[in-house]
């Protein structure tokens, strides 16, 4: 279910921004996986970074516009694009550590 709500935000985070992402999608996805046993701070911090993660993804990532826009030399978005594809990879290689070692997203929270 995990990987399928993975796939399902980044296509959606390539055309929608956080908060409409946020407000279509959650709650229709948290009954679901709090029912298959998802911890809900987990849950909450993966969709964190599945939003920040559209955000950065093209055609339509809305700080790939950003940061298109306050170049100085007016160059073209699609070496916005190409300078972001570090940042999604390294958020993906987060996500799939957070898949294989969860307790990460929880132990802080467990100390309080």
């Amino acid at each position: 279910m995990i990987l399928v709500l993975i796939v399902f935000y980044l296509i959606l985070g390539m055309f929608m921004d956080v908060l409409s992402m946020q407000v279509a999608t959650i709650p229709i996805t948290y009954p679901i996986v709090t029912a298959l046993g998802v911890d809900p701070i987990w849950y909450g911090i993966f969709i964190v970074l599945m939003c920040e993660l559209g955000m950065i993804t093209p055609p339509v990532g809305m700080n790939l516009f950003v940061v298109h826009g306050i170049r100085p030399d007016k160059g073209g978005i699609e070496d916005a694009m190409w300078g972001a594809l570090p940042f999604v990879l390294i958020m993906l290689a987060f996500t799939l550590l957070l898949l294989a070692a969860p307790w990460m997203a929880t132990w802080l929270p467990a100390k309080m």
